[in-house]
């Protein structure tokens, strides 16, 4: 599996469609647009608040309000994924 972001619309906090689009970390915005594409939504527009968000926890949330069209889902999140990262939390083994 290559690394890349995972688009996934949630409604009513479960999962109504989602998609894995191949990327490299500096690449997630036109990744976007590839994933908005085949989901047939528009782009949200995306705030420093956002990139910030993506840069520290690889992990962006849009609401309706980013969208200027209406949507029929309560958020949109997109969360970089790569399998061959080491940068995973420790286990703290006192809970094992």
């Amino acid at each position: 599996m290559a690394a890349g972001i995972w688009v996934r619309l949630v409604r009513h906090g479960r999962t109504v469609r989602d998609e894995m689009i191949p990327c490299g970390r500096q690449d997630w915005e036109e990744a976007l647009t590839e994933a908005c594409r085949r989901l047939d939504l528009q782009r949200p527009c995306v705030l420093p608040r956002h990139e910030r968000d993506f840069e520290q926890f690889s992990l962006v949330r849009f609401t309706p309000e980013h969208f200027i069209e209406s949507v029929h889902f309560d958020r949109m999140e997109i969360e970089y994924i790569d399998p061959d990262s080491h940068s995973s939390k420790p286990v703290n083994e006192k809970y094992l």
